[in-house]
C-alpha cells in the first residue's frame, strides 16, 4: 500500500493550544480515494517506523489518529502500537453492522481510542457512549462559534469532542471557551494573534550575531565571548551539550569546550533552532512544532540526493520558512537580517532552486495537499522514502525539545 501512497497529516491542538497529536491519512498517488485495503495498510506502516523495538513510541506524548475501516480492528498491526497513543476514526455508517460494534467494543476494552465522524447532532448522546472515546464535529460556513455552542450543548460526559475545520484562531477561542476538547485546522500555519511586539528580541539577536560569526568561521573565543552575553544562552548549550551525549561520560562545563565538542555545523543548527523557539511574536506550540518537522522533513527527503552538507541547507531553508510568521516580520525583513546561501534563499521567495522543490514537497505534506505525489514524481523520491522521512521528522522533532 505504501508504495503508491503518500502520508499527509494534520496536528490535533488542545485548549491551551499545545500539539495532542497528529491526524495521519493516505493520499492515493493517482488522487483516487484510498481502498480499505490500503486504509488497513496504514496501521503497519505506523507501527513500523514509530514504534521502535528498542525504544518504545518515537512520537513520546503525542496521540496519532488514522483514518480506519473495519478491517483495522482485527489486523495484527494494531497490536504493536501502544493503544494509550492509538485513535482509530471511523465513518458513523461503518458501525451500522453489529460485528464491528462488537470489534470496535473489544479495541476499546484494550485501550485503543475510537474516534467517530459524520455522526448526526441528534446522536451525540449516550447511544455513542460504548463504542467512541472521541466524535469529531465539523463546522461549516463561518458561524463557528455558534455550532460549537450546539456541539457543546449536546457533549456526553465520557466523550471527548474533535472541532474541524477551525481556521482561525478567534473561533480556536470560543470552541476551547464552550468546552470542546481538540481542534484541527490551519492553524499550524498561523501565528497567534495579541503579541504586539514585532521583530527581534534582544536574545534573537545574540544568537544572530552568533549565526553570523558561524558563517564566518570565526575562532571559538569570539563566539564564547558573543555567548557570554546571554546567560540564558550559554545555560542552554550546556544542558544540550550534556544531555545529547556530546560529552562523552563527563559533564561539559565550559563555553570553550561545549563548541569545540559540538562543531560548527552542528551549532549553526542548534541556533537555527533556537532563533525560532526564542520567539515572543506570534508565538504558538504549534506553529513552532511545525517548523521543526518542516525543516527536517526537508533535510530528510533531500538526504539521499544532494548529501548531507546541502542536506543542512535544507533544514535551515525549512526552519526559516516558517520564521517570518514566528517573528511577526515579512520574509523579505528576515533576510535583511542574516546572510543566507543563495540557493536557501531561492527556497524561500520562490521556493526555486536546488532546494526549492524539496521544501515545497514537504510543504505539501501537512497541507494535505494534492500536489504531494506530482512534487515527489518531479524529484524521483518514491512513496515509501518520502513516508518513511515524514514519520521520521515527527519523531526527530519529538526528541529535540528545545525549551524556551
Amino acid at each position: 500500500m505504501h508504495r503508491t501512497n503518500f502520508i499527509v497529516r494534520e496536528p490535533l491542538l488542545d485548549p491551551k493550544q499545545r500539539v495532542l497529536g497528529y491526524e495521519l491519512s493516505w493520499q492515493q498517488h493517482d488522487g483516487r480515494i484510498p481502498t480499505d485495503h490500503d486504509l488497513e495498510g496504514l496501521v503497519g506502516f505506523v507501527a513500523e517506523h514509530v514504534n521502535h523495538q528498542e525504544h518504545g513510541w518515537l512520537l513520546r506524548d503525542k496521540i496519532l489518529f488514522l483514518d480506519a475501516v473495519p478491517a483495522m480492528l482485527s489486523t495484527d498491526a494494531l497490536h504493536a502500537l501502544p493503544p494509550e497513543r492509538t485513535v482509530l476514526a471511523f465513518d458513523i455508517r461503518q458501525l451500522t453492522d453489529q460485528d464491528v460494534r462488537s470489534a470496535v467494543q473489544a479495541v476499546r476494552a484494550g485501550g485503543v481510542g475510537v474516534a467517530i465522524r459524520g455522526c448526526d447532532i441528534n446522536l451525540l448522546g449516550r447511544n455513542l457512549a460504548p463504542y467512541a472515546s472521541y466524535l469529531e464535529v465539523r463546522f461549516t460556513g463561518s458561524n463557528v462559534a455558534d455550532q460549537a455552542r450546539t456541539y457543546a450543548a449536546a457533549k456526553h460526559s465520557s466523550l471527548r469532542m474533535v472541532g474541524r475545520p477551525v481556521g482561525t484562531w478567534a473561533d480556536f477561542d470560543a470552541c476551547a471557551a464552550l468546552g470542546l476538547d481538540a481542534f484541527v485546522g490551519k492553524l499550524h500555519l498561523t501565528p497567534r494573534p495579541g503579541n504586539p511586539v514585532k521583530g527581534m528580541n534582544p536574545t534573537q539577536n545574540v544568537i544572530l550575531q552568533l549565526m553570523q560569526l558561524v558563517q564566518n568561521n570565526e575562532d571559538v573565543p569570539k563566539l564564547e565571548s558573543v555567548l557570554k552575553r546571554d546567560p540564558a544562552l550559554t545555560y542552554k548549550l550546556l544542558r544540550y551539550i550534556n544531555t545529547a551525549g556530546f560529552g562523552a561520560g563527563r559533564e561539559v562545563q565550559s563555553l570553550r569546550q561545549a563548541i569545540s565538542l559540538l562543531g560548527y555545523a552542528p551549532l549553526y543548527r542548534w541556533l537555527v533552532l533556537l532563533l525560532a523557539t526564542a520567539s515572543s511574536s506570534g508565538y504558538s506550540p504549534v506553529l513552532m512544532e511545525t517548523a521543526v518537522v518542516r525543516g527536517r522533513l526537508a533535510e530528510l527527503l533531500g538526504q539521499k540526493y544532494l548529501g548531507k552538507g546541502e542536506a543542512e541547507n535544507l533544514f535551515v531553508a525549512g526552519m526559516f520558512s516558517l520564521l517570518d510568521r514566528l517573528l511577526g516580520l515579512s520574509m523579505q525583513q528576515v533576510l535583511e537580517t542574516i546572510q543566507l546561501p543563495d540557493g536557501v534563499v531561492q527556497a524561500l521567495t520562490r521556493r526555486e532552486g536546488p532546494y526549492g522543490p524539496y521544501l515545497a514537497l514537504a510543504e505539501a505534506c501537512e497541507l494535505n495537499s494534492n500536489l504531494v505525489a506530482s512534487l515527489a514524481d518531479a524529484l524521483a523520491i518514491t512513496p515509501s522514502e518520502v513516508n518513511q522521512a515524514h514519520l521520521s521528522a515527527l519523531a526527530w522533532a519529538q526528541s529535540v525539545a528545545v525549551d524556551n
